[in-house]
């Protein structure tokens, strides 16, 4: 049986930054969800605390999101983003 990745992604952005990180953010949910293997990329940004940011992601296979990772989209969030964002954490999770 193969069982779908989820990926949650955390993103912090500078105290500064927050407006530049959400617009560039904003910017990947679209390309992505016409990427093979996605079915989900939903993005959400906390209540308490507007510098964080989460990716709530499901891919039909790790390989597929590991092609995610290589696109053109990512990289171009990242230089667009450089500096302004503190940290990153991804998580890959399993169904239960």
């Amino acid at each position: 049986m193969n069982q779908n990745l989820t990926i949650v992604a955390k993103i912090e952005a500078s105290a500064d930054q927050i407006a530049l990180v959400k617009a560039e953010l904003k910017k990947l949910v679209a390309p992505t969800l016409k990427e093979a293997g996605c079915v989900r990329y939903d993005l959400h940004q906390d209540n308490e605390n507007p510098a964080i940011f989460l990716f709530y992601e499901v891919w039909e296979s790790r390989e597929l999101w590991r092609d995610h990772i290589g696109n053109t989209h990512l990289a171009e969030f990242k230089a667009a983003t450089e500096g302004a964002v503190v940290s990153t954490t991804l998580n890959e999770m399993s169904t239960l």
